[in-house]
């Protein structure tokens, strides 16, 4: 992973108030622990630029936040639907057998037998279980475009190998 790459945590809503305060949309599982991340970069233009929350609050139901030098209603209204983002090294260590879903997309997907069933596309959150979103090989076998295989580690999925870039299934490859 480089330097560059950067995670998107959350997103700036609209303005509040006249003083420079602003919505915040938080991804984070827990939506205040958004705040706990440091530096946030924000995307203007289409490049990231380091800012900083001077102070944050509960309102209603959601969070607001003023950023450092930003003290007027014009200047937050120009950063309306802007990414959020930190830098990698500032999310918590996980346990061995837990994975943050950036690191899961793009890994080959294998069963047990070594039939390659595709590369992890994207995750789905179902409620019950997240969900690989594996979109199949070109010259697929079984005639497959895309599976949805749920991510149910030990019963569907077996190994997770962060070097290799390789998640083993048990899985029958014609579903």
């Amino acid at each position: 992973m480089t330097k560059q790459e950067k995670v998107v945590v959350g997103k700036l809503g609209a303005s509040y108030g006249i003083k420079g305060w602003l919505k915040i949309f938080s991804f984070t599982e827990e939506p205040e622990g958004i705040f706990s991340y440091s530096p946030w970069f924000i995307k203007i233009r289409g490049e990231w630029q380091q800012v900083k929350v001077d102070d944050w609050k509960r309102h209603n139901k959601g969070w607001v936040a003023k950023l450092e030098g930003i003290d007027q209603r014009e200047e937050v209204q120009a950063l309306t639907n802007a990414e959020i983002a930190v830098d990698p090294e500032v999310l918590p260590a996980l346990s061995g057998d837990e994975f943050y879903w950036r690191e899961l997309i793009g890994m080959k997907v294998v069963t047990t037998q070594g039939y390659d069933l595709g590369l992890v596309d994207d995750l789905l959150e179902t409620g019950s279980n997240d969900v690989l979103v594996v979109k199949a090989n070109l010259k697929d076998a079984f005639g497959q475009k895309e599976r949805l295989i749920p991510f149910l580690y030990e019963q569907v999925v077996i190994n997770v190998d962060r070097e290799a870039q390789r998640i083993e299934v048990d899985w029958d490859p014609g579903f």
